[in-house]
């Protein structure tokens, strides 16, 4: 498995099928909510994706700056590929974008509750009661990096 940042617009595409299969048809996110102003090639926010041996592409997130704090959003990974350490790979890329090259010493993300656990044994703290986003519970998790 590779990890690289997007920097063409095949590679984004690949990113928002992979997001279109999960949240859209999976999760029942209306298409609508899922593809937003950040999704696009030059602008805030930067964009990851994850290729298996064949250079298939199985998994991709996304962190932008906000005040100050890198946001990890939008992280996802096709359902035959979950349970690899995907996930934490994942993470770890956007983790390092934000402190390497967005300067940030904090990240933080809003965390589907059952995946609360998951951030957890990678660092993140729940800093929030739940909220729904989209329909699904969620909470604000926070790390230092």
């Amino acid at each position: 498995m590779k990890t690289h940042k997007i920097t063409t617009q095949e590679d984004l595409q690949k990113a928002f099928d992979i997001r279109v299969k999960v949240f859209v048809e999976e999760q029942k996110v209306p298409a609508e909510e899922e593809i937003d102003q950040f999704d696009h090639l030059g602008g805030e926010c930067h964009h990851i994706l994850v290729t298996n041996d064949e250079n298939q592409a199985v998994g991709t997130g996304r962190i932008r700056l906000v005040e100050g704090v890198g946001k990890i959003q939008r992280v996802a990974i096709l359902e035959e590929y979950r349970k690899l350490g995907l996930g934490r790979v994942i993470i770890q890329a956007l983790e390092d974008i934000a402190s390497k090259e967005l300067g940030a010493s904090k990240v933080k993300l809003d965390g589907q509750v059952q995946a609360q656990g998951f951030y957890e044994k990678l660092g993140y703290h729940v800093a929030s009661d739940i909220f729904l986003d989209a329909g699904i519970e969620h909470v604000l998790m926070i790390k230092e990096v």
